[in-house]
């Protein structure tokens, strides 16, 4: 397994399935960090205002507009925003193959290919079902661990953990 990690590790062709992307998106938007700040001040300001409002402090429409904003962002960061950028990525519905070269990530598939060096990545991270490889904050690439057999799973990780320096 040396000599992959040193030379090139190519995955079989993999296409990707739409209830684990939808949750490797959900995964993305939620451990952004504003998204994080927002979710906890509206989960702070809904506890809030339930507490005034049971010890009559604040009128029922405070506690009825806090509850709409914790309703409306939940949906809006679970249910929407995944499914809008699933449905707008035309890269969902064709079929890959990924190669961790050397110097370079690369991805293929039947009507050719593309290749970016690794420093182009500022970050990575694993989620349940993919790896995450980040070109900046908001662009990244997914890359299903299903892609590779195995100990090649590791492997990956393994190149990622050595090729892409975290900023």
């Amino acid at each position: 397994m040396f000599c992959r990690y040193l030379c090139r590790m190519t995955s079989e062709f993999f296409t990707y399935d739409k209830k684990k992307v939808i949750q490797a998106l959900r995964y993305h938007f939620i451990s952004r960090r504003e998204i994080k700040v927002m979710m906890i001040l509206v989960n702070v300001f809904a506890i809030l205002s339930a507490g005034l409002f049971y010890f009559k402090k604040v009128s029922p429409l405070a506690f009825l507009i806090s509850s709409v904003l914790w309703i409306t962002l939940m949906v809006l960061f679970w249910y929407l925003l995944p499914y809008m950028v699933y449905k707008k990525a035309e890269t969902f519905k064709d079929r890959f193959k990924a190669i961790l070269g050397n110097e370079f990530f690369r991805i293929e598939n039947e009507r050719g290919g593309r290749s970016w060096p690794w420093t182009d990545f500022v970050n990575w991270i694993e989620s349940p079902y993919f790896y995450h490889l980040y070109f900046n904050s908001r662009s990244f690439f997914i890359v299903p661990k299903d892609a590779f057999d195995g100990d090649d799973v590791h492997e990956a990780r393994k190149i990622l953990n050595a090729k892409i320096v975290k900023r």
